[in-house]
């Protein structure tokens, strides 16, 4: 299994976390991923709100070197997921629109390579029977609320990626890793993410009732597959307790840093080092006993 990976912006920066852990995880797996030589970046979340030719034609130039290689794309990012996804439905649908783009980029593109997030290439390429029998421990009942957020299902005739309103892909991943995926109401709600700069306190309220309903649902941690997402629901903690004088102390992880523990990874090697709330309730988890996931 091969495919071209775009990091995006924050792979290299911010969420170095959520790059390590992809990678570790694929390595493990049998996955290989070769980073797009060239790579810039895909306009998100700025692009979009500006000029909409623009924000085609950023990822529509990512996706022409991809082209190249002659391999499907994936990506770990939800905002990158969403603006490559939507380059290839705009150039598409609009014959207008893509002549724009070709006009930008300096050549024209069809939308023709494929855009898939991590998520999706578990689920449907490696499989759940595989996934189990490759782990090597187990989430022993962690209870994990899943969040999936704004960008990775949405808008559906997009994506085309999972229910938009009651997405289970990361259930499933819970699920088979040996861990109980809460059911709760906030899977899809809207963090903030973007605002992270501009509205810190929009930012701080909106991922604050996040945590809130996750922790009254039972949850141990939240797992997610977008660092706009971790940022808000992890970094902004401390504001949240400054504001409301709770401590919330709820892990925030990627689907990715589960996964590697429950192949023996280890955390170091995750980037669960770089989380700013402690994770040691989910390794707790892992230690308690040491039987191999559920096959």
């Amino acid at each position: 299994m091969k495919y071209a990976y775009y990091p995006g912006c924050s792979s290299h920066s911010t969420a170095r976390d959520m790059h390590e852990s992809a990678f570790a995880v694929a390595r493990a797996l049998g996955i290989e991923l070769v980073e797009i030589d060239g790579w810039s970046c895909c306009g998100a979340t700025a692009a979009h709100q500006t000029d909409r030719v623009l924000a085609a034609s950023l990822p529509a130039a990512n996706l022409l070197l991809a082209q190249r290689m002659g391999l499907d794309t994936v990506v770990t990012c939800a905002a990158c997921y969403s603006r490559m996804k939507a380059a290839n439905h705009e150039v598409t649908s609009s014959p207008d629109m893509r002549k724009k783009v070709a006009d930008a980029v300096g050549q024209s593109y069809d939308g023709s390579v494929a855009v898939r997030h991590l998520i999706e290439v578990l689920l449907e390429d490696v499989g759940i029977p595989k996934l189990k029998s490759s782990l090597a421990r187990s989430l022993n009942g962690l209870k994990v609320a899943s969040y999936y957020g704004c960008l990775l299902v949405r808008p559906h005739d997009v994506t085309g990626f999972d229910d938009a309103e009651n997405p289970t892909s990361l259930d499933r991943l819970v699920e088979a890793m040996g861990g109980k995926s809460v059911d709760w109401p906030c899977k899809v709600d809207c963090c903030g993410g973007g605002l992270n700069l501009t509205r810190t306190d929009m930012v701080v309220r909106l991922s604050g009732s996040i945590i809130d309903m996750a922790r009254a649902s039972g949850a141990d941690c939240i797992a997610v597959a977008c660092p706009m997402c971790q940022a808000s629901l992890d970094l902004r903690q401390s504001d949240m307790r400054k504001k409301s004088g709770k401590s919330y102390d709820m892990p925030i992880v990627y689907i990715t840093q589960l996964l590697g523990l429950c192949l023996d990874i280890k955390p170091e090697k995750l980037g669960l080092n770089r989380l700013m709330v402690s994770p040691d309730a989910v390794l707790q988890a892992l230690s308690s006993k040491s039987e191999r996931a559920a096959t």
